[in-house]
Parts: structure tokens; sequence; C-alpha cells
């Protein structure tokens, strides 16, 4: 996974302290992944115990918004910043790419267009941007909603699976993954339906919903917090700019949100940096912060600015929100 960063503004830092911040460790990945799955199958067991109870529907958004993170296991893990032992990271890679419904080999490539062309929109685009322009207020607003998703089913990451299975491929695997990859994309994604089909069987089979409630509908009750939290990274911001300042944010939030989001609160400093693992992510930052704009200090503070930018681009597609650069860089 090689990123470009060539012609992206970059702030200064000692050379031997970055590659001190880049050294990857299998620890830390290894803690983190059994505290995910030992709370999400907690909570998935409490979620069993009171089923037929105003309980269990309390449970089943805690093991959905557990579930739901499993994007940032993804993300986490794309980079291969997870571990230092290639085996192990693409063991979790797989395993979380199924549950966040992100095909491993299709969305290796696009993520890597995303930070090499990140908000740019012409040429080799980014086909990542999550909101486009003018916004689609009804459809943004309706992501905090449990199962709004459902709504738009052309929208839905499984639907994109079911065409790659079918060998009708999307124009961001025509353009970033190079024809060795397709089959490989072409089979895994024929695995998940196998999988799903597989479940829904079960289901049926038992005459119960709760397997199709652990494994193929997560992702969309469980999905507003995570859309909350990950919707800050570039929303409202500048497209076709070279310096990530100005495309990226840093929004503080509280440690159990920073823990399921792999620390990438610090989003900025992941883009110009993305090779620094998640866990030094925040000492990147004391050594950079007097180059960048200052992070939000929390969710309620970074809505209550960017989301009067967004509405306007529901109008007015070229407007952005302006970030303070510091004036000395």
């Amino acid at each position: 996974m090689h990123i470009d960063l060539a012609n992206w503004y970059k702030p200064t830092i000692d050379r031997k302290k970055l590659k001190d911040l880049s050294k990857r460790k299998d620890w830390p990945g290894l803690l983190h992944f059994f505290i995910y799955f030992f709370s999400l199958f907690v909570s998935g067991y409490f979620a069993y115990i009171t089923w037929g109870t105003w309980w269990t529907v309390f449970w089943f958004f805690i093991y959905g918004t557990i579930y739901a993170f499993s994007v940032s296991n993804w993300h986490e893990t794309v980079h291969r910043t997870a571990f230092k032992t290639r085996k192990i990271n693409e063991f979790f890679y797989h395993i979380s790419s199924f549950m966040s419904d992100f095909e491993g080999f299709r969305w290796r490539w696009s993520h890597t267009f995303h930070h090499t062309n990140t908000l740019q929109t012409e040429g080799d685009y980014d086909h990542e941007i999550q909101v486009s322009r003018p916004t689609e207020l009804l459809w943004f607003f309706l992501n905090y909603i449990p199962f709004s998703a459902l709504l738009y089913p052309h929208r839905l990451i499984k639907f994109e699976v079911l065409k790659h299975a079918f060998g009708f491929f999307s124009p961001v695997v025509e353009i970033s993954a190079p024809d060795s990859e397709k089959k490989k994309i072409l089979w895994n994604s024929r695995l998940y339906i196998l999988i799903w089909l597989i479940v829904i069987l079960i289901s049926v089979y038992y005459g119960s919903f709760l397997p199709i409630l652990y494994i193929i509908l997560p992702q969309y009750y469980g999905k507003p917090i995570w859309f909350a939290v990950n919707i800050t990274q570039h929303l409202g911001a500048a497209f076709d700019n070279k310096d990530h300042r100005k495309s990226t944010y840093s929004v503080k939030i509280n440690p159990i949100l920073s823990f399921l989001y792999w620390h990438m609160e610090y989003h900025l400093e992941h883009h110009m940096f993305p090779s620094v693992p998640s866990y030094n992510l925040q000492k990147l930052h004391k050594n950079i912060k007097n180059q960048l704009p200052a992070p939000f200090p929390s969710l309620f503070s970074f809505y209550k600015q960017i989301l009067p930018t967004v509405i306007k681009q529901a109008a007015n597609p070229k407007e952005y929100f302006k970030t303070t650069i510091p004036n000395n860089h």
C-alpha cells in the first residue's frame, strides 16, 4: 500500500523522532482486539439472555455500536499499522473487512487513493468522499438514525459486494485496482455472500432472527454513533486542496470512543503521516501541533461549527469551512 504525499504540505519533524513514532508492535493490537471482541461477546450475551424483554433493545444497541466500529478495526489494519507481524495484521484485517462489509481487496486499493487524493474531485479523484456536494441533507441526517441506511439500498456496501460477486465492478475498482486483483475481489465478494446466505439459512432453519441480528444487521442498527464520530474526518472541508490542514480535522472525544475509534480523533495527523500507528498519534500531535489548526475540543463543538457549512453546501457546493492555519506556518 503506497501512499504518495509528495505534493502535499508536510509539517517539519525530526526524522529520527518520526522513525521512532512509526515503529510497530504486536502487543497493542492484540490487546485492543482482545478487549474489543470481549466487549462484543459480553454485550451480545446480555442481548441474548434478555431476548423478549425491552432490555434486549439496549444490549443490541450496545452490541451493534461496538460491531459498527469494526470499520475502525479495518482502517488500522488496512494501513498495516495495527501489528508488526504482517500475518497477524492480515488475519485481523480480513475479519474486520467482513464485519464492516468492506471487501478486503477492493477497499485496500481505494483507501490508498483516498490518502493520495484526499477530497480531490478531478483526475485520480477521491472515491471515499462521504458527503457529496451539494449536500443531500435528508440522507445526511438520516444516518444518525438506526436502520435508516436501508432506505437507500442502492448505496449499501452490501449491494456493491453483490455486484462484484457477479463481475460487475464499480468505477473505483476499474480505476484503482490492478487487473490481477479483480479476480480476488470477485471471489472474496462471493465468499461474503455465501456466509450471509448461510446465516440466513440458519435463521430460517431454527426459526430465529438472532443470527441475522448478530451478523448481518449490526452495521445498520449500530451505525449512528460510529457515523457521528467518523464523519468528522472531512465534513464540510475544502475540496481540491493539497493541504491536509484545510481538508481534514482532529476532534477530541472521550476515552471509550477513542478506544473504539483507534485514536483516529487525531485524523489530521494520520493523513499527514499515515505510517504512524494509532497508539502514537497523540505523541505525533504533540510534536507538530504548533504547525496545525487546534483540534476541535469536543464533538459538540465540531458540529456547532461545521453544521452551518454543511447546510450551506446544499445550496452552494463551493462553500467550505475555513480552517484557521497558524500564521508562522
